[in-house]
């Protein structure tokens, strides 16, 4: 036998010694992203206490750019100013760019100095992209940084907006009439607008009540409109470029075909003999290049912030910080702290190893043990086991391989049995045919048709044995092949009971057929008459003479299975001698018999019901039996309904 090799394996190639390499840079990485996480939080909670707080920031910032929009100068934003404060707990004060106080709400009689930087600057012209809490609506395009609550002349005045808000109502009931859910939202500038659930505008196109009425630009639209379109065209000018016309959305071009002005022509009246005048001449639409969009995009920019200038605040700098106007120092790592947090490291990586020891060493000991049976398992020792610990993994994979080897072991003597099986099944016509042909070699026995009789049963019998193995050899091997087709059950039970009939008469065997409600089966007919004749065979051998075989057949439902459900039963049932309880299990087996002697009194290779389970299983159902010692059996096959490609039940 040999040795035990695991004793030789290097502790750096072990599993222990990979486990306590593992666990010793797990400890190591934690204690690095322990000291990383808290210098980091440390860090983190200094920058809040200094006022780098983006989420606080930005709400205080997108709140004094929403006055500065709406607000020609910063005059009464103290209260503004002051409320803030109150909600963040923090020092908020506004100056002037040259840094003259603007709001402050530092309660002391001297505020403390403000810090050399401001926080950022308030200017909605140019917002700060970082802080600034933007949204979509009103005038303005995603790409510049004009806010969008400074509408400036854009701004609708009462009347206009209250004719624009009555439209809108009228079209949100009219489109949730339809069943579409909408609702008016209103913008910056005083316009609503219809938003849809979904944010689908398609959807409102073949209904009475399309939103697009409400893209018409008002009267004051129009004039401030204008007016922008004028300072854009002057910028675009004064770069030697042509003239663009802005839509109500601030956007440009779209492939619109402009009317050429040219001097009127008259109407010609009716019966005028004179020709009439041709159509105005239409200039295409203008296309234009990255370069020309560029171009018009700055100008535009441009002009807008030229144009709400004198309606917006003025930029103004931001002051966020403590109420005292103290600084919190920055973190300090200190040789002090280093030296504890180095201490701690080494700690928590003795404590990890120690524990990887105890741990390594309790998971180890049974993984050699079970290396130890395997090897014995291998040089060819019987049965081998290993102690089960516990119901932990290692347990249930000691468990898992005791169950193996147990049924290795009994693989093994089932090949040593079939062996031998094979070997008498063969032996026994063989020696027979040798037999006869030296008795007629020698001149004992005459070749007359007798004697060929019983040499060609011989041969039929050696034959049958073949032809089993192989069906057996192809069905474990997966190449089995199955030809399926819907099967008449009912035809098909009495085509295999008219085959036996003359064997179970012979025998003194009533053969009877209930095919039931069931009337076609998509399986293979060959093999399925196979498995049934194999399960008829047996019941009349093992039924004395005044007894009964009856095949049935029937599904789970009463009367006609449902199409791609269920399954269908066929039962093989005798009144035989019976098989003992304990014997049930190996029915199934290769070369079993109830005649531990071999005898071959009721016929019979042992093969049979092998091949039955076998050709169950490849059309995808089952087989089983049920036996009574002194009454009778009834052997059962479950076929799936679908078949075994697919195929469904029909009529």
């Amino acid at each position: 036998m040999r040795r035990d090799r695991s004793s030789r394996v290097p502790l750096r190639r072990s599993l222990l010694g990979r486990l306590l390499g593992v666990s010793a840079l797990v400890a190591a990485c934690s204690v690095a992203a322990t000291a990383w996480l808290a210098v980091q939080t440390t860090s983190g909670a200094i920058r809040q206490e200094q006022g780098q707080n983006l989420a606080a920031d930005a709400r205080i910032y997108d709140t004094l750019l929403g006055y500065a929009a709406r607000h020609p100068t910063w005059d009464g934003v103290d209260a503004t100013v002051r409320e803030l404060a109150e909600q963040s707990g923090r020092r908020v004060a506004l100056t002037t760019q040259s840094r003259q106080p603007l709001a402050d709400s530092a309660t002391a009689a001297t505020p403390p100095a403000l810090p050399p930087e401001a926080s950022a600057v308030v200017d909605p012209l140019s917002v700060d992209t970082v802080l600034a809490a933007r949204s979509t609506e009103g005038q303005g395009t995603a790409a510049d940084r004009i806010d969008p609550r400074a509408v400036g002349p854009f701004l609708l005045p009462a009347a206009e907006r209250s004719a624009l808000r009555r439209t809108a109502d009228r079209q949100a009931v009219c489109l949730n009439r339809v069943g579409i859910a909408a609702d008016v939202v209103v913008g910056p500038s005083g316009r609503p607008r219809v938003q849809m659930v979904g944010n689908d505008p398609e959807r409102a196109a073949g209904t009475r009540c399309d939103p697009s009425d409400l893209d018409s630009p008002t009267r004051t639209e129009k004039k401030a409109l204008t007016a922008l379109n004028g300072l854009a065209d002057a910028c675009l000018k004064r770069q030697g470029r042509g003239e663009v016309r802005l839509n109500q959305d601030l956007s440009w071009g779209g492939g619109v075909a402009v009317p050429v002005p040219g001097p009127a022509r008259p109407t010609p009246l009716p019966g005028d003999a004179r020709e009439a005048a041709p159509a105005p001449a239409v200039e295409p639409p203008r296309e234009f290049t990255g370069e020309d969009d560029r171009a018009i995009a700055s100008c535009v920019g441009t002009a807008r912030s030229e144009q709400l200038s004198s309606y917006v605040a003025s930029p103004a700098l931001l002051f966020i910080g403590d109420e005292g106007g103290a600084t919190v120092p920055g973190f300090d790592l200190s040789p002090a702290n280093t030296a504890k947090i180095a201490g701690a490291a080494a700690l928590v990586l003795a404590l990890t190893v120690g524990a990887s020891v105890l741990a390594g060493a309790r998971l180890v000991r049974p993984l050699h043990a079970l290396t130890g049976a395997a090897q014995r398992m291998r040089d060819g020792q019987e049965h081998a086991s290993v102690p089960v610990s516990g119901d932990d993994e290692i347990g249930r994979l000691a468990a898992a391989f005791n169950d193996m080897s147990a049924h290795r072991a009994r693989l093994e003597e089932q090949r040593k049995a079939m062996v031998s099986d094979v070997a008498h099944e063969l032996r026994t016509p063989l020696s027979n045919i040798r037999g006869w042909l030296e008795a007629a070699q020698d001149g004992l026995a005459d070749p007359d048709p007798a004697f060929v009789s019983s040499l060609l049963e011989e041969a039929v019998q050696l034959q049958h044995i073949i032809d089993d193995l192989q069906d057996l050899a192809a069905a474990d091997a997966g190449v089995l092949r199955l030809h399926p087709e819907l099967v008449r059950v009912g035809e098909l039970l009495s085509q295999v009971a008219a085959a036996h009939q003359a064997r179970a008469e012979t025998a003194g065997v009533t053969l009877t057929v209930e095919s039931g409600a069931v009337t076609i089966l998509p399986a293979d007919p060959v093999r399925l008459r196979q498995a049934v004749g194999n399960l008829v065979s047996n019941a009349v051998r093992h039924t004395p003479a005044g007894g009964r075989v009856t095949l049935r057949a029937y599904g789970e439902e009463a009367g006609r299975l449902s199409q791609g459900a269920g399954e269908v039963v066929i039962e093989v049932a005798d009144t035989g001698t019976g098989i003992p309880a304990g014997d049930l299990r190996n029915v199934f087996d290769r070369f079993w018999r109830a005649e531990k002697s071999r005898s071959r009194r009721t016929g019979g290779s042992g093969l049979g019901l092998a091949i039955v389970r076998k050709l169950a299983e490849a059309h995808g159902g089952s087989v089983s039996a049920t036996s009574t010692e002194g009454e009778g059996s009834a052997f059962t096959l479950r076929l799936p309904a679908s078949g075994p490609d697919g195929m469904t039940t029909a009529s």
